[in-house]
């Protein structure tokens, strides 16, 4: 008995290699969209809130987390054709936490070939000392984080300071501060800072953490992990991501709708008594009174 080989038709392979190639083209059409779709929200919350403006100075906080990388990268993409001239420098602050890859933001902004600087302020040592046995560090890290970073902003001259929060970001604040703040605030995309010398700007404003989060992994940011300090998470904000999550599961849209009312406030409508004059609403309906034109004198004139 003779054996004959088995072979197969060429159209089988040419299939399998066209499936591969639409495959791939399907995935770089992908991630163009979500690009531009980041481009495109980035860019309308610049211009709906006036954050960059003509030879601005901004100073792009870099933490090594997967927002800031994406905040850096999306302005660096608008920043080669904006209607107007800005700088971009980036800064980390190094708070000499042990373990902290010293080599790897440094490693990464010279391949890419932007300005920056590495802030070296020991505020590890100091929360450590100043926060009780089995408390969260985050609240008091954040706070001294912030602080360097608004000083160092002034002494290079940096005219808006970048940071990366994005939508979920506040509207998770703004739950946290309904429900353990008794304040109906949140996170503004554009800010004055108390001292009156730093402008904050929220760049990622109108931006999902999905689509930071796939961007990020598409870009293959190099990563830095949050608890390096080994503290613990700041539950009552994960208890509030978990809620809004979801929601957004159960219905979808509900977190588009929600950040649109942060939007969409009419101060009217609440309680606040320093935003609205309620006692001064018989004096405004007098005055109402007094420019209104009554219909029925018109009519008698007829």
């Amino acid at each position: 008995m003779t054996d004959t080989a088995v072979t197969y038709p060429s159209s089988v392979a040419d299939t399998s290699a066209n499936d591969t190639a639409q495959a791939a083209a399907k995935d770089k059409r992908d991630f163009n969209k979500l690009q531009k779709r980041l481009r495109r929200q980035v860019g309308n919350a610049i211009i709906d809130y006036g954050m960059i403006e003509e030879g601005d100075k901004v100073m792009v906080c870099l933490s090594g987390g997967k927002d800031s990388y994406t905040m850096l990268e999306i302005l660096r993409s608008l920043q080669r054709n904006a209607p107007v001239n800005f700088s971009l420098v980036a800064v980390n602050l190094d708070q000499k936490q042990p373990g902290f890859p010293e080599h790897v933001l440094p490693e990464y902004l010279d391949k890419l070939g932007v300005d920056y600087h590495i802030l070296e302020r020991d505020t590890y040592s100091v929360v450590k000392e100043k926060t009780p046995e089995g408390k969260t560090t985050c609240a008091l890290c954040s706070r001294l984080r912030r602080g360097s970073l608004y000083g160092f902003a002034e002494e290079i001259g940096a005219t808006k300071v970048a940071l990366g929060h994005h939508r979920e970001d506040i509207l998770e604040t703004l739950f946290l501060n309904m429900f353990f703040g008794g304040s109906l605030k949140s996170m503004p995309p554009k800010l004055l800072s108390d001292d009156g010398k730093n402008i904050v700007i929220r760049p990622l404003a109108y931006c999902r953490e999905a689509d930071i989060e796939e961007f990020s992994q598409r870009m293959a940011f190099p990563i830095i992990p949050c608890n390096l300090c080994g503290s613990q998470p700041n539950l009552q904000r994960q208890v509030v991501k978990e809620m809004l999550a979801e929601w957004e599961v159960e219905h979808p849209g509900r977190l588009e709708s929600m950040f649109k009312a942060v939007t969409n406030v009419a101060p009217s409508q609440l309680a606040d008594r320093e935003l609205f004059d309620f006692k001064g609403l018989e004096a405004e309906q007098a005055r109402r009174r007094e420019r209104r034109i009554d219909a029925l004198d018109l009519g008698g004139e007829a």
